[in-house]
């Protein structure tokens, strides 16, 4: 007796098992308009269709992370260019076994800025040890840009506690990979810095900037403009590292010339210590 089908199965026309077939017969693909529209690349790489792909990249991350029950995220920015303390321990090393004083120099900066790797690994394992055994909706992941350095640090630190984590990596001229440490059915790759952007936003509960470049200040004033103007919901902002980011960022010129407002200084702390930067969530949300 054949069995019976389940009610529950999700079935879908295989239209690339189709293709492969055509392929092992010793059938190439035919022209552009006889294949099937959804396994042209040709055609979805298009310019007319780039909303369908920008469709395709919003959704994607969103149904997978609603599968695996990523409903709320603890998002980490910062540098992709700060290593481990170890590894900048042996770029000292050899450094000053070389003997070359701008390398040395460049190396102890890496030293110095390995703090902030360590920081941020052990902030994320704050946030999964709080999650560890929580209720769904109750459960907070970090998420980060899927990259190295700081991104690395946070994803490794969740990964410690045996904690899923989200890596929303970018595709960019010069490759980047996901660094080893996101889950990998939540690692995910995007084209759209904008869809990425928005991905970080739709399950953000907080931000948790450390140091960075020009990526991590995009990303940071993206959430700060949002939650100014009301376009998203009030989210702690954190920024690690109180003597970096307020070198860089002068908030009393803003105030001075008056292009911001006195409350706007609310929308953004500064801390030094991840327990601190945790606290300040906890606070925020009576967790």
């Amino acid at each position: 007796m054949d069995t019976p089908e389940k009610i529950t199965e999700r079935r879908l026309a295989d239209a690339w098992a189709e293709l492969q077939n055509h392929a092992d017969q010793g059938h190439g693909l035919e022209a552009d308009a006889y294949r099937l529209a959804f396994a042209d690349p040709e055609f979805l790489l298009r310019r007319e269709t780039r909303g369908i792909r920008f469709q395709l990249e919003m959704l994607k991350p969103d149904l997978d992370q609603a599968e695996h029950g990523i409903d709320n995220t603890i998002v980490v920015f910062g540098s992709a260019r700060f290593v481990a303390p170890d590894v900048a321990q042996q770029l000292l090393q050899q450094a000053e076994l070389n003997g070359n004083p701008e390398a040395v120099a460049l190396a102890q900066r890496q030293v110095r800025n390995a703090n902030y790797y360590e920081q941020a690994r052990l902030f994320a394992r704050l946030v999964a040890r709080h999650s560890t055994h929580r209720r769904r909706e109750e459960r907070l992941f970090i998420a980060t840009g899927g990259g190295p350095g700081i991104m690395e640090a946070a994803n490794r630190g969740a990964h410690e506690m045996g904690v899923p984590s989200v890596g929303l990596n970018i595709a960019l001229p010069h490759e980047q990979h996901p660094n080893p440490y996101i889950t990998p059915n939540l690692s995910f790759k995007f084209h759209y810095f904008a869809l990425r952007k928005m991905h970080f936003m739709m399950r953000a509960k907080a931000l948790v900037a450390f140091p960075g470049g020009f990526g991590t200040l995009d990303e940071l004033f993206e959430v700060i403009t949002l939650v100014q103007t009301g376009k998203a919901k009030p989210v702690p902002i954190v920024l690690f590292g109180s003597s970096y980011w307020k070198r860089l960022f002068n908030t009393d010129v803003l105030l001075e010339e008056g292009v911001i407002s006195p409350q706007d200084l609310a929308l953004i702390s500064y801390v030094d210590d991840p327990q601190v930067a945790w606290d300040r969530i906890r606070s925020f949300y009576g967790l």
